[in-house]
């Protein structure tokens, strides 16, 4: 029989919170549950803070969450999970960026503290009380690890520059006005 110690106790705890805080988040987005908007409302919204086409952009992000969530919680496939999670995560602190740090301000603070934690669960692994590990690892193998990681910084990399690119070709296409107007 195999002992667990407090590192594995640790890594359910953190697993199961980090990965049903996403899971809701990302339902919120795909079904409209606890308070959501389902895709069509989040759609609007991505499509409002740059992300294109919005529909499209709302789906990948509730599946990365709510998918990764739930496989995060229940340790499986996790560096894939884990990947995926923090790579919506990192997608939501770029929207959050210019309000600052705190989230209490409207900030990517909540975004990003979900991010490492996923991404660190990607690096650190399940632990012993996980479906990954009853499975004898077939889905978390340490290669997995920095591809899971790589392939989903490309890809968030290429989604974020994108959206800064349509921001900045928006606020060029607005001019203010060329003379000031003085009153007599």
């Amino acid at each position: 029989m195999t002992c667990y110690d407090r590192r594995d106790l640790g890594l359910l705890l953190l697993r199961l919170g980090t990965g049903g805080v996403l899971a809701a988040h990302g339902a919120q987005k795909l079904f409209g549950w606890f308070g959501g908007h389902g895709l069509e409302g989040t759609g609007q919204f991505m499509e409002s803070v740059g992300y294109a086409p919005g529909k499209a952009s709302a789906t990948a992000a509730g599946l990365a969450e709510a998918g990764g969530g739930v496989l995060l919680a229940m340790g499986l496939a996790t560096p894939a999970a884990g990947a995926a999670a923090a790579g919506a995560m990192a997608g939501a602190s770029a929207v959050h960026l210019p309000n600052g740090f705190f989230a209490q301000e409207g900030g990517y603070e909540h975004a990003a503290s979900l991010g490492l934690a996923a991404a660190g669960l990607a690096v650190t692994g399940p632990g012993r009380l996980s479906l990954d590990h009853a499975m004898g690892h077939v889905l978390d193998r340490g290669w997995m690890v920095p591809a899971a990681l790589g392939v989903t910084a490309a890809a968030t990399a290429v989604v974020v520059g994108l959206r800064t690119k349509r921001l900045r070709a928006q606020k060029e296409g607005e001019q203010g006005a060329l003379f000031e107007e003085f009153e007599e």
